[in-house]
Order: C-alpha cells, then sequence, then structure tokens
C-alpha cells in the first residue's frame, strides 16, 4: 500500500509541478506535513543533496523520499509517479506540436503557466531561506561563498562542494 501512496503522491507532484524541480519543493513541504515520511529537517537536507547531485532535482528527491520510505521499490514508485506524467504529455504534445504550433491559443497558455512557475519556485525559495538561515553558521557560509565567488573565480561544482563541506563542518 505504501508503493502505491508514494506512486499516487509523486503522480500529482509530477502534474503539478509546471517548471523543474524547484517547483516540486512546496508540494514536498506540504507531503512532509501529511505523512511521517520525512521531516522538514530531512527535507531540508534532501534538497541539498539533490541540488549538488547529477540529476534532475525532482528525481533526485523522488529517490530520497521513496527510499527513506520504503526502500527501493519506494524509489521506484516515486519516481515512477513523479515522471509518468511528463512522459505522457511530452508523447501528446509531440503528436499534436505541428499542428498546434501556430495556434494563438498554445501561445496564450504558455504565457499563462510562466508566472504561475515563478511563484512556485518564489514560494519554495522563501520556505527553504525561512529554515536554512535560522542559525549563524548558515549566514556565515552564505556571506563567505558570496565574498569568494565576487572574488576568486571558480566552477559551480566548487562552490557546492566547499558549501557541503563547511555545512557538514558546522554540522548542519
Amino acid at each position: 500500500m505504501i508503493y502505491l501512496m508514494l506512486f499516487y503522491q509523486f503522480l500529482l507532484i509530477g502534474l503539478l509541478a509546471v517548471g523543474g524541480g524547484a517547483a516540486t519543493i512546496p508540494f514536498l513541504f506540504d507531503l512532509s506535513a501529511k505523512y511521517d515520511w520525512f521531516s522538514i529537517k530531512e527535507l531540508t537536507d534532501m534538497i541539498a543533496v539533490s541540488e549538488s547531485t547529477p540529476g534532475p532535482m525532482g528525481v533526485n528527491m523522488a529517490v530520497y523520499a521513496g527510499y527513506k520510505t520504503a526502500g527501493v521499490s519506494g524509489a521506484v514508485s516515486a519516481v515512477f509517479g513523479l515522471v509518468l506524467p511528463s512522459v505522457v504529455i511530452i508523447i501528446a504534445i509531440n503528436k499534436l506540436f505541428e499542428r498546434l504550433a501556430c495556434e494563438q491559443f498554445l501561445h496564450d497558455v504558455l504565457k499563462f503557466v510562466q508566472p504561475a512557475v515563478v511563484a512556485l519556485i518564489l514560494s519554495a525559495t522563501l520556505e527553504i531561506a525561512k529554515i536554512s538561515l535560522l542559525n549563524t553558521q548558515s549566514w556565515v557560509i552564505l556571506v563567505f561563498m558570496l565574498v569568494l565567488m565576487r572574488f576568486y573565480k571558480a566552477g559551480p561544482i566548487f562552490y557546492i562542494s566547499a558549501s557541503g563541506i563547511l555545512g557538514y563542518t558546522f554540522g548542519l
């Protein structure tokens, strides 16, 4: 039954979280409140790990949540639920794209969706900021990394790794 619940909940997230992995975060906050699958603290860890590991953020978070909840089968259920809507929609759009490419309706729908995506990502950013920036160590890491980025030019992998090491050192 837990596998079906994971599949269903992540299917809903996959249907509604338009805009990528960051858009899934508000839905995951709701899941953490609704079920005891993971806590808010674990969710922030999940976001940090998902951002710093290769692959799509949403899929990484589905793997993490599913695995923590019900092992490998739970991870498979969550990921399958998350990606199924996208696969079905992409196949359907591919079939209709040539006919709809010139239609004004399609352009209007896409213009309507853009502000919703921005709102979802902004909401996720504010929720993460409320949780992550509550202690002095987080602020120290934030300021240090901003100063480092200003004066030392390196790739994102360096900054992600350095932030992860500092967070681990501070016990965050």
